[in-house]
């Protein structure tokens, strides 16, 4: 296993350990931890491009290792209360159904190669801040007031675009005969 994979593990790990820190109400904590998993994203990614450490392991668990955190953070903010649970819902719905088009892809001998659009790059990019700005609230470094509604509403529209571009390409890919996608 490369050094890239093991920075992903330790991101995997402390996915639990933000949960339980905002469970128990240590916010800054939390909003620390989370910081450092998106700096250990970047060193990770660095460091296999820089010396050559990509691998197939690491084409599946870096992403995975992200969507784990994300989706845990945001579940976890709209138990809090901090988040919409409506906006919650659309981000959680738009993984699983992507995550659904993949399998279904692989059981009808239709696999389908994801490569992130760009309004999904958008779309995490915005999740990202709004998780940010929103654990920095609750840690009471800053009161962001209307930046967050304003971010919650970029958040569901790049979401729901997000979504509906991933569903155009799959029908595409599943309509076409192309058995690769």
């Amino acid at each position: 296993m490369t050094l890239p994979n093991y920075i992903t593990v330790a991101r995997f790990i402390m996915v639990p350990v933000i949960i339980l820190a905002m469970i128990n109400g240590y916010m800054l904590l939390a909003f620390i931890l989370f910081l450092l998993a998106g700096v250990s994203d970047g060193i990770d990614g660095f460091i296999a491009r820089r010396f050559n450490q990509r691998s197939e392991l690491g084409t599946w668990l870096d992403p995975m290792a992200d969507k784990f955190l994300l989706v845990a953070v945001f579940l976890m903010l709209g138990w809090l209360g901090a988040l919409p649970v409506w906006v919650v819902l659309l981000a959680v719905t738009r993984d699983g159904l992507i995550v659904v088009a993949v399998v279904l892809s692989g059981l009808m001998n239709k696999p389908v190669k994801m490569r992130p659009l760009l309004v999904s790059k958008a779309n995490t990019l915005m999740q990202i801040v709004l998780v940010v700005l929103v654990m920095a609230e609750l840690a009471g470094l800053m009161d962001f007031g209307v930046l967050v509604d304003w971010t919650i509403y970029l958040v569901a529209g790049l979401t729901v675009a997000s979504a509906s571009a991933y569903l155009v390409s799959w029908l595409r890919h599943m309509a076409s005969t192309d058995e690769a996608g």
